[in-house]
C-alpha cells in the first residue's frame, strides 16, 4: 500500500451532519466515503482492477509449480 495522505476540507456544519447520519445508515463513515470516492475519481480503482488482471493472466500462464515440496504450518511460520 502506498503511504497515505491527510485531507482537509471545509464544510458547513449542516452538510456534514447530513453526510454523516447518511454514512452511519450506510454503516460507514463520511471519511470512507470520500476516499472511495476519490478514488474511482482518480482512476485508482481502474488500475488496481488492471493490475489484479494482470497477475492472474499470468499465474494462469505460469510454468511455475510448487512440485512435490509440502510444508507444515510450523515451517511456513518459522522464525531463521
Amino acid at each position: 500500500m502506498s503511504a497515505m495522505s491527510n485531507l482537509t476540507i471545509t464544510i458547513d456544519d449542516a452538510t456534514l451532519k447530513k453526510a454523516r447520519l447518511r454514512a452511519l445508515e450506510q454503516e460507514t463513515s463520511v471519511k470512507a466515503l470520500l476516499r472511495d470516492f476519490l478514488e474511482a475519481y482518480s482512476g485508482v480503482r481502474g488500475e488496481q482492477k488492471k493490475a489484479v488482471k494482470e497477475i492472474i493472466s499470468l499465474s494462469r500462464t505460469s510454468d511455475s509449480r510448487r512440485g512435490s515440496s509440502q510444508w507444515s504450518r510450523e515451517e511456513l511460520h518459522e522464525r531463521r
